[in-house]
């Protein structure tokens, strides 16, 4: 196959309708010429992160709207924005696994281009660890009316799964995606370059692990094992040991 041919069909000319709209002209030089690149995999590592952009500048977008929505006491509204919201997180994870295609030889090639930079860098990534403190301020001053209401009250004691608890459980969705997406993201380091190496400018690996612990939203967390620990005490902390314990 004539591979310069088929390359200058892929980049397109830029002129039609559908390529100005979607500025396509412009996309599709933010990839390296394919003589610049290192090795073949290096298309697809820049591919991915740049969608992953995307997805992120989407999602930080739609987070603007929600708490928006959210004000203005459309709670339908916001929990069907927080559904868009799920699923570009689903698909930040499921992209990862295309990452795995590429060898950890190729991708000490790349990562030789990449320098000191990481993820940790990303615009998008870092917008998104600020945004849930101030949704959740915008959730407490709505849904918890201003101090007057409890989430023991929403989950337990006043349960009728209404729209605080609805709002309340799409926050936790949105916590728990971006805990997935993170441990997929670990795992596909550890595949690429190992558990001990060096990585972030120096640092050890392990430190992304500590990501891994963090919660947007404790109270939504704290409030599942206060329940636990209170229902719980209707048949004790403590069972009797099962046959084959030691």
């Amino acid at each position: 196959m004539d591979r310069t041919k088929y390359e200058k069909i892929m980049r397109g000319a830029g002129d039609l309708d559908y390529e100005i709209y979607l500025n396509t002209k412009q996309l599709l030089a933010c990839q390296k010429e394919p003589d610049e690149l290192c090795n073949p995999d290096e298309l697809q590592f820049m591919i991915v992160h740049q969608v992953e952009e995307l997805w992120m500048k989407l999602m930080a977008t739609t987070l603007l709207d929600i708490n928006d929505e959210i004000r203005a006491g459309r709670t339908l509204k916001a929990l069907t924005l927080f559904r868009r919201v799920h699923i570009c997180q689903e698909m930040m994870t499921a992209q990862l696994v295309l990452l795995e295609t590429m060898s950890p030889k190729d991708y000490q090639e790349i990562r030789l281009k990449l320098g000191n930079g990481s993820g940790q860098e990303s615009p998008g990534f870092r917008t998104l660890l600020k945004m849930p403190t101030d949704l959740w301020q915008t959730y407490e001053e709505v849904y918890l009316e201003g101090g007057s209401r409890t989430l023991e009250q929403i989950y337990d004691s006043e349960y009728s799964h209404d729209e605080a608890y609805m709002m309340a459980e799409a926050f936790a969705e949105f916590d728990e995606q971006f805990q997935k997406f993170r441990n997929a993201h670990m795992q596909l380091i550890y595949r690429s370059i190992g558990v001990a190496a060096n990585s972030l400018k120096g640092r050890p690996v392990e430190i992304l692990n500590e990501g891994l612990r963090q919660k947007f939203f404790p109270a939504l967390w704290h409030v599942r094992a206060e329940m636990t620990d209170r229902w719980g005490g209707t048949y004790g902390r403590k069972r009797d040991k099962l046959p084959h314990d030691a």
